[in-house]
């Protein structure tokens, strides 16, 4: 076993050159089974093996810094700095992350997570190595996914104006996490499908060369116009236009290639960006024909790449897309804009049936809210599916572009609360602190399947800015005999009795009521609210909960500062109302990566510890 030399960083520039191949053999298989058990990123992570080789070959870790652009395809990077051991506990409770982590190891040089950030970071670093003076290198990886997110572009436009080496990896496999598009998409493809641009250049500075008296001359001549020969040979050519170096492309699973075209790139006094084409699942069948699916996987048998556990019933992102696809057919005004998630937010349906009315904008999320914002302007009226972590990204379009003019657009947030193996970067506990602050902002979230779909029809209506926010995993279908019609602020009361009011917002309302049955045990009264709406707050309720009830406890799957809890006593101070008031919320803190029932304890929102809490105070 090739692998097993490995036992720290740099271990591989022991191993002989006639095994780079074997090793690669070795890490795809090592990959296969360990995300076959716990689960991760796959498809991304088998395409950059021999990348990631190359690059461990052609530097030195740690003094060497290499960012991995959101991060998802560092396992062979992990893999190869002596973490082999660590992904026995891959992406599990106190377990090694999926992501790089700087307290990890010193060969992780910036925690990532999310996308098009790289090339800023990497910046960051190679102007400070010009200010302290060091000797290191700097090589920021990003994919061609990731280089359709506007911050890449504005990193890019500083890069320019740097006059030491930094090196940029751009790690090209048609894919983000669905497949690209847009007008960056068919450009690479473009060169994708070039020859050989250094081959023609050869060829092309013979032929000239060859002239008798001027030929040389008009070589040299080429050579000092603004864009150079790249231009005759590839018209347009982008970076080299934005004053970057652009080397290749050159094949991602050579590795003698890439180290000799590494070995270039070192040499620039500037920036230079490594044009690298893989394909994404490469080494895997089932991986290779759907590397969507196999982006972010659950366990799965190997032989099959079918999941382990098949899922039965359907989750939140299942009835999003089953409403979305009846509202499509209700209303041709209804479209949907989708940043890179088509897939993961549930809209493929809708794309397949309606694809004039379905907007893909690529890894922006910023461009996608004012883009969503000029389609409401223009009388359309625009679903934006986002995760809650990836909403964050756009907070400043939101308020400006949407809500200051109070135009009709949909946030539909997928993923709001604790998300489990993806951790800190993923997990959606910010959303109420960070919407609720901005006026004209509405936000709803639904007790159980039945109720999100009421909430998106409604949503679909509503003449201002609105946010429905929705967990991850499977739907619940309890209590569903209670189905009230939405009105705009109004909560819903489920059962009404008196000493304790559990007032639950969203996903805690099913753990509300377990708790509520704890608490009819020990022989208390308990009101049970669904509170729907985090903003407004129903006033009328909270003044009449005051009333009959000892102690209040409103429940939450948020951070508390600026959450839902924290808006209610706010609201019983200005009020000068005299109300004990519980609050269940997550810390306000970074919650790590792990199973999300592990989490709801460590953070205090599952059953017991609420139980514990309410015991404390009655």
């Amino acid at each position: 076993m090739v692998l097993e030399k490995i036992e720290r960083e740099n271990d591989i520039k022991k191993i002989a050159p006639e095994d780079y191949g074997i090793l690669a053999d070795e890490i795809r298989e090592f990959l296969i089974e360990k995300i076959s058990v716990n689960g991760g990123h796959l498809a991304s992570n088998l395409g950059v093996v021999e990348l990631t080789m190359a690059l461990h070959l052609s530097f030195d870790l740690p003094k060497d810094k290499i960012i991995w652009d959101v991060g998802h395809q560092s396992y062979t990077h992990k893999l190869l700095t002596g973490r082999k051991a660590g992904f026995e506990e891959l992406r599990k409770f106190g377990g090694m992350s999926g992501f790089p982590k700087r307290y990890e190891s010193d060969c992780d040089s910036f925690d990532t997570g999310h996308s098009s950030t790289s090339v800023s970071a990497g910046l960051g670093y190679a102007m400070a190595r010009q200010i302290t003076g060091e000797d290191y290198k700097v090589i920021s990886v990003i994919g061609d996914g990731a280089l359709t997110g506007g911050m890449a572009f504005e990193a890019m436009n500083n890069v320019s104006k740097l006059d030491s080496n930094f090196i940029m990896v751009l790690n090209d496999n048609n894919m983000s996490i669905s497949e690209n598009v847009g007008g960056l998409s068919r450009y690479l493809s473009g060169l994708r499908t070039a020859e050989s641009y250094q081959e023609l250049k050869s060829g092309i500075t013979n032929s000239l060369s060859n002239i008798p008296v001027y030929g040389n001359r008009i070589v040299e001549r080429i050579r000092r116009t603004k864009s150079g020969l790249k231009q005759l040979v590839i018209p347009g050519m982008y970076f080299e236009n934005m004053g970057i170096i652009y080397l290749g492309p050159v094949d991602g699973h050579d590795i003698p290639s890439m180290i000799k075209v590494f070995k270039e790139a070192s040499k620039v006094e500037g920036a230079v960006l490594v044009h690298v084409m893989t394909e994404k699942g490469k080494g895997y069948a089932p991986a290779e024909r759907h590397p969507a699916r196999f982006h972010g996987t659950e366990p799965f048998c190997i032989d099959t790449g079918l999941p382990i556990t098949r899922r039965m019933k359907a989750n939140y992102t299942d009835i999003f897309s089953t409403v979305m696809r009846k509202l499509g057919d209700r209303d041709e005004k209804v479209v949907a804009v989708t940043a890179a998630m088509a897939d993961g937010t549930g809209l493929k349906r809708f794309r397949n049936m309606f694809p004039e009315r379905f907007f893909d904008v690529g890894i922006a999320e910023e461009h996608a809210v004012t883009f969503a914002a000029g389609l409401a302007a223009a009388g359309l009226k625009p679903i934006v599916a986002v995760y809650s972590s990836f909403l964050q990204r756009a907070y400043d379009q939101i308020l400006h572009d949407v809500c200051i003019q109070n135009l009709p657009v949909v946030f539909a947030v997928d993923r709001a609360g604790l998300v489990g193996s993806d951790g800190e970067t993923h997990q959606g506990i910010f959303d109420i602190s960070y919407l609720s602050i901005i006026p004209n902002m509405t936000i709803l979230a639904p007790k159980n399947k039945w109720e999100l779909s009421d909430m998106i029809k409604y949503a679909v209506n509503f003449n201002a800015p609105i946010a429905v926010r929705y967990p991850r995993g499977e739907a619940y279908e309890g209590l569903k005999e209670f189905r009230e019609p939405i009105v705009h602020g109004r909560s819903e009361i489920l059962y009404k009795e008196e000493e304790i009011a559990l007032v639950a917002l969203g996903s805690m309302v099913k753990t509300a009521a377990a708790v509520r049955e704890h608490l009819k045990e020990q022989g208390h009264k308990v009101t049970l609210v669904n509170a729907r709406f985090a903003k407004p707050l129903d006033g009328e309720l909270l003044r009449n909960l005051t009333r009959r009830h000892s102690l209040i406890v409103t429940l939450e799957e948020n951070v508390f500062h600026g959450g839902f809890g924290e808006m209610v006593q706010d609201f019983y101070q200005r009020e000068k109302r005299p109300a004990k008031v519980v609050v269940i919320a997550i810390p306000d803190t970074y919650v790590e990566h792990g199973n999300v029932n592990i989490l709801r304890h460590e953070v205090g929102i599952d059953e017991e510890s609420i139980l514990e809490v309410i015991g404390e105070n009655i």
